[in-house]
């Protein structure tokens, strides 16, 4: 997805935040976009781009989906009646048949669900993208650096041979 951005460096559909060491810490399987319930303020931030993913995860409680420790900054220019926490739970917006999935997912296999990004689709409403992922060994992650080393050493001979 290309990030567009408008004259005030607001992104209006694109990518707003980034989990990058989800693919490194964690082998990802399958992937679903859920919805995500927010508040005003909260938009403007993520549109100025100033969430973090790199520690929340999501989970279940009371037969929905949540999402934690997401960090999204106040909006600085936002009035003191619009307060809210910057790490509070947001709820993810799913089909109960996604949500039933999941559940099993994390239940049957043991897997994790990690938020990958948080973007704005066509509509200009926030997206996030959630793996289901299996943590990685330490032994996992060297051998993904090495093929990925190789890769782009590969690629670098194929290119001066022509």
């Amino acid at each position: 997805m290309a990030e567009k951005k408008t004259k005030k460096g607001l992104i209006s559909h694109g990518i707003a935040s980034q989990n990058r060491r989800a693919r490194y810490d964690y082998t990802i399987g399958e992937t679903i976009e859920a919805g995500l319930a927010l508040v005003g303020p909260e938009v403007k931030s993520l549109r100025a781009g100033r969430a973090t993913l790199s520690e929340a995860w999501a989970g279940e409680r009371d037969g929905e989906m949540w999402l934690f420790n997401c960090t999204i900054p106040e909006w600085q220019a936002g009035s003191t009646v619009a307060r809210f926490e910057p790490t509070r739970p947001r709820k993810l917006l799913l089909h109960r048949k996604q949500v039933q999935e999941l559940i099993g997912n994390i239940a049957r296999e043991g897997a994790t669900i990690v938020p990958m990004q948080i973007h704005f689709n066509e509509k200009g409403r926030a997206k996030v993208l959630l793996g289901v992922a299996e943590g990685r060994k330490k032994h996992d992650k060297r051998h993904a650096i090495a093929e990925r080393d190789w890769a782009r050493d590969k690629a670098r001979l194929m290119r001066a041979r022509g």
